[in-house]
């Protein structure tokens, strides 16, 4: 949802706040991230979803959970975010 940049050694990392959506995968979970953008023309706000890969090292991530994922170097093909931190548990 919110989207911030934190200074490290090496640079900045990206952050999205998102709902876990699948955690079938061996050690990976699918985060929806939802953002508002206007429309060029008519001006109207249009919710976008977007899902990312990101890596559940623990598997500690349910489906509902609400999550913060980190960008970090390419994992696997589709996979390069990881778990930051849960931010609300599903019920």
């Amino acid at each position: 949802m919110t989207e911030v940049a934190k200074t490290g050694s090496r640079g900045l990392k990206k952050f999205r706040e998102g709902k876990v959506v699948s955690n079938k995968m061996e050690k990976t979970i699918v985060v929806a991230v939802v953002r508002q953008v206007q429309h060029a023309t008519y001006g109207k706000f249009i919710r976008k979803t977007k899902k990312y890969y990101a890596h559940d090292e623990k598997k500690v991530c349910n489906v509902g959970d609400i999550v913060r994922i980190v960008e970090t170097r390419p994992l696997s093909r589709l996979k390069c975010w990881k778990l930051s931190e849960v931010l609300v548990k599903a019920q």
